[in-house]
């Protein structure tokens, strides 16, 4: 196992983390993976309030471990009130069953808007300090979904000792922030390294982005994120003994990526981007569509099927779409009645209905 510094703190992270979010049903079969890992050299599990029992099996699965991992949990800002917080905190201690916590995500998905109005105005700072002088919990963190330029504020404040944040094949988006958060002296970890089991699906198209052998897609995934030099330790949903041993391997190689591997894979997601851009850039100005039809969505997924080469997914995620429950996602390409309003609001000057048509024949004949 490669290990990594968490920033300024002296702490030397492994390079794969476990994440627990996604725990096997069966508790004691969830112990033994948790304990592989541990026995391969992870020292690093992260987990939260909103996992199910997840904080609770692991901290079965850290006796006769603690002292050698490192764990981290997150508080989930339901209300904006200091009493609030710590009460969460004080039920993240009883479930792990730990006096410390030693990576403590402060907020849980925190946006620029919760360190204004929580953070900074309602005292949750000091709680969060006093916390900290309590023994509580070590090291300052923050786990987040918001904008890249948003994280960057979070880490400018000066506040915090590591971050948690999204960063794949797929979505690249954080890779300034990443590698400000390095420079600034953050440890950072990531979340979601194979796109939320997205990159582990069959796809020759990604399998084919290097020219060396790979165990399987996930492995060209977690090796492309360890070898971003400003990532510190990557987690992995890992529900199998098998899968634990698999990542352990990966994260156990002294260089994630040759250079000629590196090459060639940020050669081929440059390709992709272009491509992708041709069939549409997301910047919205054919929205809103009057009956609803997402269309950037849309296209999104159409890319992942066409340029990626992840067409069951893509399938999955369409069929998603035009969901009563869930308006706020918008409706799929079949729902379009071809009124052509967006098609001159496009930059790209992009034929939407025809593709629309395409989205549909593709992604919904199934």
């Amino acid at each position: 196992m490669q290990y990594r510094e968490f920033g300024r703190t002296g702490v030397k992270l492994s390079a794969l983390g476990f994440g627990a979010m996604r725990l096997p049903q069966d508790e004691d079969y969830a112990v033994r993976v948790i304990h592989r890992a541990f026995e391969l050299g992870v020292n690093y599990i992260d987990t939260a309030p909103g996992y199910g029992e997840s904080e609770r099996i692991c901290g079965k699965a850290l006796k006769g471990w603690r002292d050698r991992v490192y764990v981290s949990t997150k508080n989930p800002l339901h209300d904006n009130t200091v009493d609030g917080w710590w009460r969460r905190l004080e039920a993240s201690l009883k479930a792990l069953d730990v006096e410390c916590i030693d990576f403590y995500q402060v907020i849980h998905s925190i946006r620029w808007q919760n360190y204004e109005e929580f953070l900074l105005n309602a005292g949750g700072m000091k709680a969060v300090r006093q916390a900290q002088e309590q023994g509580l919990i070590k090291h300052v963190c923050f786990s987040s979904h918001d904008t890249p330029e948003n994280i960057i504020k979070l880490i400018d404040t000066g506040e915090f000792e590591g971050m948690t944040v999204q960063y794949n094949l797929l979505d690249r988006k954080n890779e300034v922030a990443i590698a400000h958060a390095n420079a600034s002296g953050m440890g950072v970890v990531i979340m979601g390294p194979v796109g939320g089991g997205r990159l582990a699906a069959p796809s020759e198209k990604i399998r084919k982005m290097i020219p060396t052998p790979v165990a399987s897609n996930a492995e060209i995934a977690l090796r492309f994120v360890l070898a971003n030099p400003n990532v510190t330790c990557a987690l992995s949903g890992m529900n199998t003994i098998e899968m634990v041993e698999e990542n352990a391997a990966v994260a156990s190689r002294e260089e994630a990526l040759t250079l000629e591997e590196k090459k060639a894979i940020e050669a081929a997601l440059a390709e992709l981007q272009k491509l992708s851009d041709l069939y549409c850039t997301g910047c919205r100005y054919c929205m809103p569509c009057p009956y609803g039809v997402n269309i950037p969505e849309n296209f999104r997924i159409m890319n992942l099927h066409r340029l990626y080469g992840l067409t069951d997914y893509a399938r999955r995620v369409y069929k998603s779409l035009s969901n009563p429950e869930r308006p706020n996602r918008g409706k799929r390409a079949e729902d379009c009645v071809q009124c052509g309003q967006c098609e001159p609001k496009c930059p790209q000057n992009i034929p939407i209905r025809q593709q629309l048509k395409e989205v549909a024949r593709e992604l919904g004949s199934q």
